[in-house]
């Protein structure tokens, strides 16, 4: 996290004629610059808000879903809604335009079918799905992963991909009930304590790979492409027969890593170091 996010200063507009609304939106700016939960009385100092007003916003927010209230730290991060405002700015045409032929590459050399899938609350939603040219002998498999499906984040490779470079405050908020970790097929984390774990394995390694999770016989793997402050904002994945593959583990991973990377520089992003595998640096080509 760079440092010029630690503490944000209360904008202007904030003593406009809607003070709370301004006050609103510097609480939602100030959560989304922090590493982690915030004390509302922490908040209120940086933000220069009294504690009264701050205490006020912050009970409305968490009322609709833009904040989240963690009992055993007393503190506050950033809820649902607005993981999913953010989600719905990422569906816009130029995040899928520069995406497309970066996966129409992806696809080709692999031989197998691409998705682009951003975080929806604690979904993955996918925009984009690229098929590979056909080929002699190629056998078209039906994949539930189609564009504007929506399937449970922790359990897809292209949403571990994105979890795996969220903060334990905002897994918390997303897995915070009792329920919120389904499975399909038997398989998968049961607990938050559990697919943490996973994902810090992951992210380490920079790719995430999910194995009949979503459905018999299937296999995925996915790598995230970042924004400017380092954040994951989408996913590039495959999928593939479980003991049909075409290419091997490490072929697949290089192949998603450079689409990644390149999605990465088209939207003038940076991959944290955390994720920086052999590959993940690599120059875009056009």
């Amino acid at each position: 996290m760079n440092e010029r996010n630690e503490r944000k200063s209360p904008p202007r507009t904030s003593s406009s004629a809607s003070p709370a609304v301004g006050r609103a939106l510097d609480i939602l700016v100030y959560l989304a610059g922090r590493p982690g939960l915030v004390q509302a009385a922490t908040l209120a100092r940086d933000l220069d808000v009294p504690r009264s007003s701050a205490y006020h916003i912050l009970t409305v927010l968490a009322d609709r879903g833009f904040v989240t209230y963690v009992p055993s730290e007393q503190a506050y991060g950033l809820g649902v809604a607005s993981f999913e405002v953010g989600s719905a700015y990422l569906r816009h045409e130029p995040l899928e335009r520069l995406a497309r032929p970066i996966l129409r590459t992806v696809a080709s050399r692999l031989g197998q079918t691409v998705h682009l899938g951003i975080l929806h609350g604690a979904e993955t939603v996918y925009l984009l799905k690229e098929r590979p040219p056909a080929r002699a002998g190629d056998i078209d498999i039906a994949l539930v992963t189609d564009v504007g499906v929506r399937l449970p984040a922790h359990l897809t490779a292209n949403g571990r991909a994105i979890l795996a470079h969220t903060s334990e405050a905002q897994l918390r908020a997303l897995f915070s009930r009792p329920g919120d970790l389904t499975t399909r097929t038997g398989r998968g984390p049961r607990s938050l304590p559990e697919l943490t774990g996973e994902l810090a394995r992951e992210r380490e390694r920079g790719w995430s790979q999910e194995v009949e999770l979503v459905s018999q016989g299937f296999c995925s793997m996915g790598v995230a492409a970042f924004d400017h402050n380092e954040r994951p904002v989408a996913a590039i994945s495959t999928t593939w027969r479980r003991h049909h593959g075409r290419h091997d583990t490490e072929e697949v991973r290089e192949a998603l890593a450079q689409g990644a990377a390149r999605l990465t520089a088209a939207v003038s992003g940076h991959t944290p170091t955390t994720a920086a595998g052999p590959v993940t640096r690599t120059e875009p080509t056009q």
